[in-house]
């Protein structure tokens, strides 16, 4: 594995230029999509705007609270508890040629101004055809909500900057566009039972979902094994709050050898979507909460089929292990994956047609902007290639009412009919 704060900070890694060499070049605003359908993307990302503490955290935080500072060399880099946090735009790229994509942009002008703005995002939203999108935090706060409570030692800051983000989030980024943002809170992670609370909390004031870490033990805390986190989970599973495991929640990223080329780091990525399923799935905390949510964000849907056979396959040996008959399931590893699990597909043109064995109700869309990754600015262009003469109710299902459906985000009935009414 690699430590992705470690692949971000090796200026080799992509093609991009450093230092004198850097360029930022924006390309021609592009037309607005022709709309085919009426879409929900579940996975998309925010560059936090430097104003998103302020006045949101008590006063004798105001100083050691996250805030961009402009650097020497002309960049600019979060600031907080006197740590500097250098990563302002991680990946913000979109609307860049690709020979310019690296992990930053250094300052909030190098970057499309939707990546940080709620107004410009929701403008390239319409541009793209979205009518609405969950948002992750960027690499300040860390994907699982992580590093505002790791950079820092003072646990009362570490939970005033948690609640200011949050606070943020529902206030002036979902709040400003309530139909169009999904609201997606960070966890505190510190303390499960104080963590449960706040995501009861969070539920009542609309959060319907929470990010959290495929791989926890990554980041230095207990695995999902260990039954540390049962207080979050079965808060979780009563409120119908959705667990959002994004691939390189965990800090790192699938590879090989420290000599492999980044490539292969590039190509892996999807992984940890697979070993993050099959761990939580046999962690039994589907088993113990029944009701419990987990979407695999950006993980793709093409492994989905084989691993759900393969599980099938296991059920030839399982008692040689045991896992499963010592959680008192009465139904299928298989069975509780489809019940429990939902999936992300960005470009998996070849694993549309296998929905049945996925679960016509399980596959959900994703522009992932402003990321390398994403689709923007032909989302709908792209999502016709991939489902095109797949049956009517699968392509409404697949474009937005399973979203709908999953994060309890009601989509008015003009757009449901009209892609165009938005």
């Amino acid at each position: 594995m690699a430590s992705i704060d470690e692949l971000q900070s090796n200026l080799n890694f992509t093609t991009a230029k450093t230092g004198a060499e850097r360029r930022v070049t924006f390309l021609p605003e592009p037309e607005r999509a022709e709309r085919y359908y009426t879409v929900i993307s579940v996975d998309d990302h925010i560059v936090e705007p430097p104003d998103t503490f302020e006045g949101r955290v008590p006063a004798k935080f105001a100083d050691r609270a996250p805030r961009v500072v402009d650097t020497a060399d002309g960049g600019q880099t979060w600031v907080y508890d006197g740590q500097s946090l250098p990563n302002v735009g991680f990946n913000a790229v979109v609307g860049r040629p690709v020979s310019e994509y690296g992990f930053e942009p250094a300052r909030f002008d190098e970057m499309r101004r939707g990546a940080w703005d709620i107004h410009a995002r929701v403008a390239d939203m319409d541009l793209n055809g979205v009518y609405a999108s969950l948002n992750f935090p960027s690499f300040l706060p860390g994907f699982a909500g992580q590093r505002l409570q790791q950079v820092t030692t003072d646990r009362d800051l570490a939970m005033a900057s948690v609640r200011a983000w949050n606070d943020w989030h529902i206030d002036s980024w979902a709040g400003t566009y309530p139909g169009r943002i999904i609201p997606c809170q960070l966890p505190w992670l510190l303390d499960p039972e104080v963590g449960a609370k706040m995501i009861y909390e969070n539920a009542e004031r609309g959060f319907h979902a929470v990010t959290f870490s495929e791989n926890p033990a990554l980041l230095g805390f207990p695995t999902i094994h260990s039954g540390y986190w049962e207080p979050m989970m079965a808060a979780c599973a009563e409120t119908g709050t959705v667990i959002n495991l994004h691939i390189g929640s965990s800090g790192t990223s699938p590879s090989t050898t420290d000599d492999a080329p980044p490539d292969v780091a590039g190509v892996l990525f999807f992984a940890y979507a697979i070993t993050a399923a099959v761990d939580w799935l046999y962690s039994g905390v589907c088993s113990r909460h029944p009701d419990l949510k987990i979407c695999l964000s950006e993980g793709g849907i093409g492994w989905v089929a084989g691993l759900l056979d393969r599980l099938d396959h296991m059920l030839s040996y399982h008692e040689m292990y045991g896992t499963w008959k010592a959680l008192g399931e009465t139904l299928t590893p298989a069975e509780v994956f489809t019940r429990n699990f939902w999936f992300c597909a960005v470009e998996d043109q070849s694993s549309f047609i296998q929905y049945e064995r996925i679960g016509a109700d399980n596959i959900l869309l994703e522009a992932d902007y402003p990321h390398c990754d994403s689709t923007w600015p032909h989302t709908q262009r792209t999502i016709r290639e991939q489902i095109n003469g797949l049956p009517a109710d699968i392509v409404r299902k697949v474009t937005w009412e399973n979203a709908s459906r999953l994060y309890q985000h009601p989509v008015p009935a003009a757009v449901q009919q009209d892609p165009n009414a938005y």
